[in-house]
């Protein structure tokens, strides 16, 4: 089975404007080419909003150089861009923008949700563009429920979704500038299964709740990640030893320099100083205000 190189856990919680209470369970900044092509995943785990007509969330801000995927559990999400790009999210939908050569959006509570209140669970994730893409038009994919392949476990002990990339003849309806398998699923408790990880990509398994063992010995709690390494054996077995909700992420590393800064990731330091450049003079546009 894959080697394990690595188990990280975050239980450390912090606000992104005033809608997402988020844990940071990886980053670019720290773990660097090992999750390439992946650089963050934050994870709203279930958080109780009283009903409000305050809109709460994350107001009008850029991005340049990557692409941001949004995957709804509970409650909804409204949003919009400059590139004319949005819709709203709701329950087992995804949200796939592709910021490219720059983006300006909003995130918030989508008015049903905020009206209704509720519970609020969210994963937030950063996959970065190869340098060829990173000016690329950007665009805007809504993906719902029914467009993702799901496939059941046995005796209903369970589900996986393949929202972009393959799994065993499935293909996932996001459209991808490099190689990547993005799968979400749900395990109940005792139930065992195997995954078959691509030759010659990085693997991370995300545990947002429950807890597993992976490959027979290695525990794993909610909240965490584990990072595989990319060597001959293709095989990860995961046992859910609680009712468990995972995501797992695979992909061709870029094997290219990485430049972050705020909400611009690119590949020098002389490009992110043009980002803020670009995005101060009004080159990113601005986001379409609704007529009245």
């Amino acid at each position: 089975m894959k080697k394990v190189i690595g188990v990280y856990r975050s239980q450390h919680m912090h606000w992104v404007g005033d809608g997402f209470p988020v844990k940071n369970l990886f980053s670019y900044d720290r773990l660097g080419q090992v999750i390439s092509p992946f650089l963050l995943l934050d994870y709203a785990a279930p958080y109780h909003f009283d009903p409000t007509t305050v809109q709460q969330g994350v107001g009008s801000h850029p991005h340049r150089g990557f692409e941001t995927v949004t995957i709804a559990y509970q409650g909804g999400v409204t949003h919009k861009d400059s590139g004319g790009g949005g819709g709203t999210i709701q329950a087992g939908d995804v949200q796939w923008m592709t910021a490219g050569a720059g983006v300006v959006h909003e995130e918030f509570h989508s008015p049903d949700f905020a009206r209704n209140g509720g519970l609020f669970e969210m994963v937030q994730l950063w996959v970065n563009l190869p340098a060829k893409d990173k000016m690329t038009t950007p665009r805007y994919q809504a993906l719902t429920a029914t467009d993702i392949p799901r496939i059941e476990m046995d005796e209903g002990e369970g589900h996986i979704r393949v929202i972009a990339g393959e799994l065993d003849g499935h293909h996932g309806p996001a459209h991808t500038f490099s190689p990547v398998n993005v799968w979400d699923g749900e395990l109940k408790a005792d139930y065992e299964t195997m995954l078959q990880i691509p030759a010659g990509h990085n693997a991370l398994l995300v545990l947002l709740s429950g807890e597993l063992v992976v490959n027979a010995g290695q525990k794993v709690l909610d909240s965490s990640i584990v990072i595989f390494a990319q060597d001959s054996d293709p095989i990860i077995q995961i046992q859910a030893y609680q009712d468990s909700k995972f995501v797992v992420l695979t992909g061709e590393p870029l094997k290219e320099p990485i430049q972050g800064y705020g909400p611009f990731v690119m590949n020098t330091k002389e490009e992110i100083v043009q980002a803020f450049q670009d995005f101060n003079q009004g080159k990113f546009g601005e986001i379409p205000v609704a007529a009245e």
